[in-house]
């Protein structure tokens, strides 16, 4: 998928630091990065090093110390409307007591939307991530895998320029993590959304990306960001076996180590 030269999102020197009583406790300092419009960007780092601090900054839960951060151009100041995203723990995201099709429903209420409109999103999310059958079922009724299924076909049906994924595979089998990140592909080229992946798989980052942003040193800094472009659509097999993939791996596996 070509990629636009504009980016989606911006961030510019961004830095945060947590006051305690005991004093300033630096996290993130200078932080400069772009995504482009279609892009699916991966963040890695080790463990501790602020990742996470960092989606919450882009994603407004958290006010940024100094830089900033901008979707289109305008700067982030709250959860932006632009944006969804998806927590690793899809089992505290999900209302148990609501359908998968009123779970999928919820972030629709707030936009002005007729209801013939809002039928079609929700028809489309849930078959775009395989579970066009499963409206009716409740959440603990499902997989693990098809209950992070429905987590995506919420942030999807909202239809937001940008997508922002926090660990969003850790928690199901290696299977289902390889279909998972099949299906993220498939979202961006079906409803075109720029997406922002934090991961501690490596192997996923090389797998999904078309950029990897690895963050090092403390307070954490971008230690470098590494273009990814095997040449064609990707393969859970064909792309992980070739020696590309090996070497970009163990090129990012130095650096994340060597940050740690």
């Amino acid at each position: 998928m070509s990629i636009t030269a504009v980016p989606r999102l911006s961030v510019q020197g961004l830095a945060k630091t947590y006051r305690t009583r005991s004093g300033d406790v630096p996290v993130i300092a200078d932080l400069t990065f772009d995504v482009s419009a279609g892009e699916v960007a991966c963040i890695v780092g080790p463990s501790g090093i602020g990742k996470t601090t960092l989606l919450k900054c882009l994603t407004g839960l958290q006010p940024i110390t100094s830089g900033s951060a901008r979707i289109d151009g305008v700067e982030i100041d709250g959860p932006p409307e632009e944006m969804a995203l998806v927590f690793q723990e899809y089992t505290r995201s999900l209302m148990p007591w609501l359908t998968v099709e009123k779970n999928v429903r919820l972030p629709l209420r707030h936009l002005r939307l007729s209801a013939a409109e809002r039928e079609e999103r929700i028809t489309a999310a849930l078959a775009a991530v395989g579970l066009a059958g499963a409206g009716a079922k409740y959440p603990w009724q499902l997989s693990g895998g098809m209950q992070q299924r429905v987590a995506i076909a919420r942030a999807i049906a909202y239809r937001p320029e940008v997508l922002v994924m926090d660990e969003p595979f850790a928690s199901v089998d290696a299977q289902t993590r390889f279909e998972l990140e099949d299906l993220c592909l498939r979202i961006r080229e079906q409803f075109g959304m720029t997406i922002l992946i934090v991961t501690h798989d490596i192997d996923e980052a090389v797998y999904l990306s078309d950029r990897v942003i690895v963050l090092g040193e403390r307070p954490a800094r971008v230690t470098e960001i590494i273009e990814i472009d095997f040449g064609g659509p990707r393969d859970q097999l064909e792309t992980r076996a070739t020696a590309e993939f090996a070497e970009l791996r163990t090129r990012i596996f130095g650096l994340i180590r060597k940050a740690g």
